[in-house]
This record gives C-alpha cells, sequence and structure tokens, in this order.
C-alpha cells in the first residue's frame, strides 16, 4: 500500500515515467510517507544513507555513474541545509540530481513548530529548477501538482543537466497507506529540435498521423511569415487553423479567425464534435476565453507546445509535449512527412465559420470598430487596446496587409497609448490606436513628450466607464458597487487632446461616425498633425446591442 498523500502518489509516479529509479531515503518522520511509498515500489533501487550531508554526496555519485538522475528524499528542517553542499557540486559538475524533501505545512513556518524553517527556493541559485509542490485537495491542485513536478524532472536535462530541488509540504495524519497502486500520470515530454536520425523524432510523427481531428492554434507574434505555396498545400488541408488578429500573418492559408463567435453559436452536441483529438501550438498568448474554456471542458489526447525556449506552457490544462525549435522550421519539417488522407474535420469547421455573418450594430463601439476596420488603408498599422477592444476587433476581418498589435503579454491596461505611440515613432505607416476610455485616461501621460509624429489616429472609445466589467457573468452590481468597480466618469479628451497638438473630433452618432472617418483613414493628403476622435455612446445601449447580437447568431447558424 502506498501513502494516501496525492502529491506523493504523482511525485512517485511521475519519477517513473521519467525514469529515475535510483534513490537514497534519509531516516525522519515528516518524510516517512514518501520514503514507504517509494520503497514499496519495485520500480526504485533505494539506498539508505543516515548523514544528510553524505547521503547528497552518495546521490551523486549514482547519478555520475552512467549519467541517469539519482533522488535524495530527505525530511524537514535543517536535514535540507545538509544536502547543500553535495547541491552546489551537482550544479558546477551539471549532475541531473533530484532533491526530494518533506515539509511542514505553510502556516506553520515560524511559529515555533519543530523542525520548520523555510524550505522552497533555499538552494537558490544552485539548482535549475525549485518547485513547492501543493497539498492536492482538488481536480485543479492535483492539475498543478503534476504540472510542477513534470517541469522540475523536464528541467534535469535541459540545455545541459544539473540539479533540481522538489518541496513536499505534508500535513498530518501522516501514516495513511491505504492506496493499492500509484495513479496512471499525465507524463509531459520534451523534444529538443527534430533530428531525422533520433527514434523518438519516428514516434513523434507517427503520433502526428494517427489523428484525423488534429488543429493548429496561433497565437500573438508581432511578425509576418511567408510560407512557400508548396509548403501551404502540403500543410492545410490536414489541420483546423484557429488565429486571432494579434497572430498577424503566421498561418500557412486562411485561418478561421471568427472562431470565438462559432463556440458561442454551437450547441453543446455540435461542440463535442468539433472538438480536436491533436492540438498544436505555437505563438504568444489567446485572447478567446471561451477557445479556453472550450478546450479544457473538451480536452484533446494530446496538446503540444512548439516554442525556442522550450518552456511548459500548460494553458489547456492537458499539455503532453514540447517541441523546442522554431515553430516554422517545425512547420516546414512536417509538412513533407504527413500522411496524404482524406480528412474531414478542417471542413466542419470552414462550413461554421462560412455561415457566420459580419454583424451590422446600430450606433455603439462595436459600430465604431467595425467601421474603422472596414475603412483602414491596406499597408497600416492597427493598435487595439485591452479588455473590450480587442475582443470587438475580433467580430471583423482585418485585411492581411494590416499589422495588428497589443499588449497581451499581460494583457493590461496601463501602457496600451504608450506602446503603440513608441511603435509608431519608428513606422513609416499611418498607425490607428484604438482603445477605451479607461485605458485611454489611464495612460494619458503618453501625450505628455514631444515624441508624438502626425502618423498617429487615436479613436477613443468613451462610454463613462469599464464596459467589460459590466458585462462579467453572474456579476450583478448594485448602484454603489457599479461605481467603484466600473469606474464611472464624465470625462472628455478633448482639452488634452487639442492641448498637445491633436487635430480633434467629437462623436455622438451615425452621421458624425460616418462625416468623420474618410478625414481619419485617407492617406492622399499629408497631415501636419495627429488626430484623436473621439466616440461617445451609451455604456447600457453598448451591452445591450452585443447580447442581442449573441442571442441571435444561436438562430442563424
Amino acid at each position: 500500500m502506498y501513502s494516501d498523500k496525492k502529491n506523493i502518489l504523482q511525485l512517485a509516479a511521475l519519477l517513473i515515467e521519467h525514469g529515475v529509479s535510483n534513490i537514497v531515503l534519509c531516516p525522519g518522520s515528516r518524510n516517512s510517507p514518501i520514503v514507504r511509498t517509494l520503497a514499496n515500489h519495485p520500480f526504485f533501487t533505494c539506498h539508505s544513507v543516515t548523514d544528510e550531508r553524505s547521503a547528497g554526496f552518495f546521490a551523486l555519485g549514482l547519478a555520475l555513474h552512467g549519467g541517469k538522475p539519482a533522488a535524495i528524499c530527505c525530511t524537514s528542517g535543517t536535514a535540507l541545509l545538509n544536502i547543500h553542499p553535495a547541491v552546489a557540486e551537482a550544479f558546477y559538475q551539471h549532475v541531473p540530481l533530484v532533491v526530494i524533501s518533506a515539509d511542514r505545512p505553510e502556516a506553520w513556518i515560524g511559529q515555533m513548530d519543530g523542525q520548520t524553517l523555510p524550505q522552497p527556493g533555499v538552494f537558490g541559485t544552485l539548482v535549475k529548477k525549485s518547485v513547492q509542490l501543493p497539498e492536492v485537495h482538488t481536480e485543479q491542485e492535483e492539475w498543478y501538482c503534476n504540472r510542477l513536478i513534470n517541469e522540475a524532472l523536464l528541467e534535469l536535462n535541459h540545455h545541459g543537466k544539473g540539479p533540481v530541488h522538489i518541496n513536499v509540504p505534508l500535513s498530518e495524519p501522516l501514516f495513511q497507506f491505504t492506496t493499492p497502486e500509484l495513479p496512471k500520470v499525465r507524463v509531459i515530454t520534451r523534444y529538443q529540435g527534430l533530428n531525422v536520425y533520433d527514434r523518438n523524432y519516428d514516434d513523434l510523427i507517427e503520433r502526428l498521423n494517427k489523428y484525423n481531428k488534429r488543429m493548429m492554434i496561433a497565437g500573438q507574434m508581432s511578425l509576418i511569415y511567408l510560407f512557400e505555396k508548396k509548403i501551404c498545400k502540403l500543410l492545410y488541408k490536414h489541420f483546423v487553423w484557429l488565429s486571432e488578429h494579434i497572430g498577424n500573418r503566421i498561418v500557412p492559408g486562411l485561418p478561421i479567425k471568427n472562431f470565438d463567435t462559432i463556440l458561442y453559436a454551437a450547441p453543446e452536441e455540435e461542440r463535442e464534435k468539433l472538438a480536436p483529438e491533436l492540438v498544436i501550438t505555437y505563438g504568444g498568448h489567446i485572447v478567446s476565453k471561451r477557445l479556453k474554456e472550450f478546450l479544457r471542458k473538451h480536452p484533446p489526447k494530446e496538446h503540444w507546445h512548439v516554442s525556442l525556449d522550450g518552456e511548459v506552457a500548460d494553458l489547456f490544462g492537458c499539455l503532453t509535449t514540447v517541441i523546442e525549435m522554431d515553430p516554422f522550421e517545425f512547420l516546414e519539417k512536417i509538412a513533407y512527412l504527413l500522411e496524404n488522407k482524406q480528412v474531414e474535420y478542417p471542413k466542419a469547421w470552414e462550413y461554421k465559420s462560412k455561415n457566420i455573418p459580419e454583424p451590422t450594430f446600430a450606433y455603439s463601439e462595436m459600430a465604431a470598430i467595425g467601421q474603422l476596420i472596414h475603412a483602414l488603408p491596406a499597408e497600416s498599422s492597427l493598435h487595439l487596446g485591452n479588455s473590450s477592444t480587442v475582443r470587438y476587433a475580433q467580430l471583423y476581418a482585418i485585411p492581411d496587409t494590416v499589422e495588428v498589435c497589443c499588449n497581451r503579454g499581460t494583457s493590461g491596461i496601463e501602457g496600451s497609448l504608450s506602446t503603440a505611440l513608441g511603435y509608431a515613432f519608428h513606422s513609416a505607416r499611418l498607425n490607428f490606436i484604438v482603445l477605451g476610455d479607461l485605458s485611454f485616461f489611464y495612460d494619458m501621460n503618453a501625450l505628455w513628450h514631444e515624441n508624438l509624429r502626425p502618423n498617429l489616429r487615436i479613436l477613443l472609445l468613451n462610454n463613462g466607464g469599464g464596459e467589460i466589467f459590466q458585462a462579467i457573468p453572474g456579476f450583478d452590481m448594485n448602484e454603489r458597487e457599479h461605481r467603484y468597480v466600473t469606474a464611472t466618469h464624465q470625462t472628455s479628451a478633448r482639452g488634452w487632446a487639442e492641448e498637445r497638438g491633436f487635430a480633434y473630433t467629437a462623436i455622438h452618432n451615425s452621421e458624425e461616425l460616418e462625416t468623420a472617418l474618410p478625414d481619419f483613414t485617407q492617406t492622399e493628403r499629408p497631415t501636419e498633425r495627429p488626430m484623436l476622435v473621439e466616440v461617445f455612446t451609451d455604456k447600457s445601449e453598448d451591452i445591450r446591442l452585443l447580447k442581442e447580437y449573441y442571442h441571435n447568431l444561436k438562430f442563424k447558424i
């Protein structure tokens, strides 16, 4: 029987999957559930050493012989500190050593309880990775625990070998051993480049070809990558290609960009049919919360993430493979290795996509964004603010020649305007900046310097507060709460814009918007001043129109 502590069960199962079989066990009470679990499994070869300092170096010797990782497990408190010299030696000698330390619950650290000290991160820069496991009570905590252990064990051989530290807090009772077998666990593997002489490479391609429902998701990338026509033909038909405007041109063909609307409109039985078996992601962040929820509820059998840094990015909670290489090199490599078979899955998504009409709104923030997008010059840059703006823009088709930028790294509002102005300073194009009132006024000092150029076009959407907070499902606010949560205001940008030398226009209805846009987007007559168009709308009407659009959409497809 094994311990009933789920963080211990995950640890033991993943040590097996990652091939860590040599374990040095030091005596103690807090680590006894770990010791008993490891000692009773036939996979592990266990060694008993009492002195932790000696035990650390003994484990180092085990790892040195043959180069395979070895582990040492100790109890809490100063026992861990005695392993520090061996960890330092392992770090500078590049030896894959796993230090597993039992710990008291975090709440008791520094409370004069016995054998307690701050153990997480105790080795500082002398380990390649240090993780603090949660005590597992929920499915999310178990997923998190699994991911942390995978991350630590993957780091043993990532860009050179070295030690890692896994700290395991354990609450009493410690001595419940009721689990008959270790669980089946999710194992994350990492491929560092695709080498045709590597047998694992053949396994990866075999796995790729066995799936019929394959989805490729391209996240944010601030570049344009031109695929060869031959590569496009070889790749495109095998996958559903999803990308948002902030992905720019990084897909070999025409991606589906209205997928968020598809997922909203499709009933649950349709979503199950649209769910993929394999998801491959590359690029940065994804805006759509609906896509994340969809893939977390309908997880694929495998999720591969391709990136140059090889970091673990488990966005959907089902990551199985990290491929450390340039995404475009990866795509070009697999293009010639895909089996030429008829695949219906992409057609189902494309059919749904084509049957969703582009929306037409009455005067509102959504209408202003849509009309601007339709009027954008072919060679221009579009900077989108966070929250509502970047989502509303996704409702409309944007020409491939328009470069789309947005601060989605952390998705904050604090520097959207400043970032866009810095970008525009060196740009030869017209730069259109679309953002809401809170984003603008929070960052209004962006206009308080001398680096403003005439190629700036700011479309400020002012509905008197943070609209997206009002649209949060299940959050009903009274008048007092509404004031504080949405930061209601009655501020206009007119005075500040004119003082800073902008040509300013205020918009209050559809007619004024239609009159202002031609001059705002024209490229024939050079202007000497940057321009700011402030569109005033009613927040409650914006929300009503948006809800009406989504409600009616369910009856159209």
